[in-house]
C-alpha cells in the first residue's frame, strides 16, 4: 500500500511541479519563509517561529529549505508532504483492516489516496497532509491500545499508549485542530482504563496525560516569553481576530457563519463535500458517511470501534471556529462566492472513507450473494469520484488559483527589478506580505532587514538610507511610512505595480 500511495505521490508532483503550482498558495510560501528565516536571517534562532502558527511544520521544513533551489521553486515543502501523504494513506489502510477484509479496506484507501485536492495538497508546504497522518494514526494507535488493554496485554498497551501521546503532541504543533483531538482521544483513554489503574497501564496515562498538559502549556510559556502574552496566539496583532478586524469593512455584513454554529457548520460541511465529490452528489456522500458511521457503531460496536468516532471531531471544531473564532470559509457556491480557507474541508476525507468502507462492509453482510459485486462497485464508484474531481478543478486547487492570480505576476516582476539591481549591501523590506518576491529572486534572508529582525528592524526605520543600500517601499506599509518621515540620501530607481497589489517603489542609497 505505501508504495503504490508513494507512486501516486510521484505521479503528482511531476504534474504539479512543471506548472508552477507548488506555491500557489501564499500560505505555503509563508511556511517556506518561516523555516528559512529561523536559520537564515539577521536574527535566527526560535524566535523566528512566530506566534500563530504553529511550529513542527515550519521546523520539519527546515532540512529542506537549507537548498536555495529548493525553496525558490517550492520543492522543500514538497518532499516532507509527499511523505505525510504516504503515512496517511497506509495508516487508514492498517486501521480498517482491523475490521474490514482486504478488498473493503482498499475502498477507504481509494477514496482518500485518489483525492485530487490532497494530491494537490501533498506537493505543497501546507500543513493539511501533515495534519492528516496525524489523526489517521492518532485513531489507529488509539485502538491498538485499547485492544490490547482489554486483551491484558498492559506492557504492550502502555508502550502504545506513549507512542499514541508523541503523535498527539505532533497534532497539537501543527494545528490548533489538534488540541481538541488530543482532548477527545484522552477522554477514551481515561473511559477505557478506569478497571486497569492499578496495572502499569495505569503509570503510563499519567505519563501520558503529563505531555499532552505540557505540550500546550509550552506553546503558551513561548508566546509569553517571546511576546508578552502567552495567548498572542489568539489575540496578538497576527491572530485571526485581529486579521478580521483589520480587514472588515465597516458596515458591511459579517462573513457567514458569524455567531451562528448552524451555518458555520453548513459552510464546512458543504467545503468537505466540494472536496471530495461532484457537486450533484455532494449531498450524498455526506449522508452515505452518517449511514455508514452508524452501521459501525450498530455492527462493530463491540469491537473497539468508538475511536474512530474522532475523525468527526473536525465538525464541531470549525463550527465553533468560524462562528466565534474569526476563521471564515468562502466557497463558489455561496455566499459571498468566493473562495478562501475551503481546504479546512478537506479534514473530513478521513471521516469519508473510512466510513464509506464501513457501509460497503455493511451492505455485504446484509446481502451475501452480493459480496463480489458490492465491494467491487463501492470501489469503482470510488475512482470514478476522483476522475470527474480530476476532469473539473478541485476546489482547493481553484482556491489556490483564484487568490494568486495577481500576486504571482507581482512578485515575478517585484524579483526581475531586485534581481536586476547590483546585489551588495542590505535591503530594507517589509517581507510579511510579498515574501515570494525574495524567494522567486533567490535573495538570502540574511541580506535583508526585516520586520522579523527585532534588533535592527526599529533602527532602521529612523534612518532608512542609511541602514541599507536598497529600499523597496510597498504602499501604506511601515517601509514607506519610514520613507515619507526620512527620504534623506534616497533615489527612486523603479517602480513595480500590478493589478490587484500595491505599488512598490525601489530606492537606492546614496
Amino acid at each position: 500500500m505505501a508504495c503504490a500511495s508513494l507512486a501516486l505521490s510521484l505521479m503528482a508532483l511531476s504534474y504539479c511541479f512543471p506548472r508552477g503550482m507548488l506555491l500557489l498558495y501564499g500560505d505555503a510560501v509563508a511556511h517556506l519563509h518561516i523555516a528559512r528565516r529561523i536559520f537564515d536571517s539577521l536574527d535566527p534562532g526560535y524566535k523566528q517561529l512566530g506566534s500563530v502558527w504553529l511550529p513542527l511544520p515550519h521546523l520539519l521544513l527546515v532540512p529542506f529549505v537549507q537548498k536555495m533551489s529548493w525553496w525558490q521553486t517550492g520543492l522543500a515543502g514538497a518532499w516532507p508532504s509527499m511523505a505525510y501523504y504516504v503515512l496517511g494513506c497506509a495508516g487508514i489502510y492498517r486501521l480498517v483492516r482491523m475490521w474490514l477484509q482486504p478488498g473493503t479496506a482498499l475502498i477507504a484507501v481509494a477514496f482518500y489516496a485518489l483525492n485530487p485536492g490532497l494530491l494537490y495538497m501533498q506537493t505543497t508546504a501546507m500543513t493539511e497532509p501533515l495534519f492528516l497522518a496525524e489523526m489517521i494514526w492518532s485513531v489507529l494507535l488509539l485502538v491498538e491500545h485499547v485492544r490490547t488493554l482489554k486483551a491484558g496485554e498492559f506492557h504492550r498497551a502502555s508502550r502504545l499508549l506513549i507512542f499514541l501521546g508523541l503523535v498527539l503532541i505532533c497534532a497539537v504543533y501543527t494545528r490548533y485542530d489538534g488540541w481538541i483531538l488530543a482532548f477527545f482521544t484522552w477522554l477514551i483513554a481515561l473511559c477505557n482504563l478506569r478497571h486497569h489503574w492499578r496495572s502499569r497501564a495505569g503509570g503510563a496515562f499519567l505519563l501520558f496525560t503529563a505531555m499532552l498538559v505540557f505540550a500546550p502549556l509550552l506553546w503558551m510559556a513561548y508566546n509569553a516569553r517571546q511576546f508578552g502574552d502567552p495567548l498572542d496566539f489568539m489575540r496578538g496583532p497576527y491572530s485571526a481576530k485581529a486579521i478580521e478586524q483589520r480587514t472588515a469593512t465597516p458596515g458591511a455584513p459579517h462573513y457567514p457563519g458569524w455567531h451562528s454554529m448552524r451555518v458555520a457548520a453548513l459552510y464546512f460541511l458543504k467545503a468537505a463535500e466540494l472536496g471530495a465529490a461532484p457537486i450533484r452528489f455532494a449531498n450524498l456522500l455526506l449522508w452515505l458517511s452518517a449511514a455508514g458511521t452508524v452501521a459501525a457503531i450498530w455492527k462493530w460496536r463491540e469491537q473497539q470501534i468508538t475511536p474512530v468516532l474522532l475523525f468527526w471531531v473536525p465538525l464541531p471544531f470549525y463550527a465553533y471556529s468560524i462562528a466565534y473564532g474569526s476563521v471564515p470559509i468562502f466557497i463558489p457556491l455561496w455566499w459571498p462566492h468566493s473562495w478562501y480557507n475551503s481546504r479546512y474541508g478537506m479534514e473530513m476525507l478521513p471521516a469519508f472513507a473510512v466510513f464509506l468502507a464501513f457501509l460497503a462492509a455493511w451492505l455485504v453482510r446484509q446481502w451475501p450473494w452480493g459480496r463480489r459485486w458490492v465491494g467491487a462497485a463501492a470501489l469503482l464508484l470510488a475512482i470514478a469520484d476522483s476522475l470527474t474531481l480530476m476532469r473539473g478543478t478541485p476546489i482547493v486547487l481553484a482556491e489556490a488559483y483564484a487568490n494568486s492570480r495577481t500576486r504571482i505576476p507581482y512578485e515575478e516582476s517585484l524579483a526581475e527589478a531586485l534581481k536586476a539591481l547590483p546585489q551588495q549591501g542590505m535591503i530594507l523590506m517589509y517581507t510579511s506580505e510579498h515574501i515570494g518576491a525574495l524567494q522567486r529572486a533567490g535573495i538570502p534572508l540574511k541580506q535583508t532587514i526585516n520586520e522579523t529582525d527585532y534588533y535592527q528592524w526599529p533602527a532602521a526605520l529612523q534612518h532608512p538610507g542609511q541602514a541599507a543600500s536598497i529600499v523597496v517601499a510597498t504602499d501604506q506599509d511601515a517601509v514607506a511610512k519610514a520613507v515619507a518621515a526620512h527620504p534623506e540620501g534616497l533615489t527612486l530607481v523603479n517602480v513595480v505595480c500590478s493589478t490587484g497589489q500595491p505599488c512598490a517603489r525601489i530606492y537606492l542609497a546614496k
